[in-house]
């Protein structure tokens, strides 16, 4: 079931242009900041959001580098 997940998030950073690949960088690193800082505030219910995000980030890293190198 994840695997469908993350192939559909993939497919969706795919059509996105370098701009906003990297708006979205920008605003999943917010995310995670924020994710890590309820997790040591203890208000963090479910704590593998962190993982997902920090997966997330490294996919949109991927594509960005896929298209600066010209490759798919």
């Amino acid at each position: 079931m994840k695997a469908v997940k993350a192939s559909k998030f993939v497919d969706e950073i795919r059509e996105k242009t370098l701009e906003e690949l990297e708006a979205d960088l920008v605003s999943a690193k917010k995310e995670l900041f924020n994710l890590r800082f309820q997790n040591a505030t203890n208000q963090l219910d479910n704590t593998s959001r962190i993982y997902e995000v920090r997966k997330n980030i490294a996919r949109i890293k991927t594509i960005i580098t896929q298209k600066e190198k010209g490759l798919k």
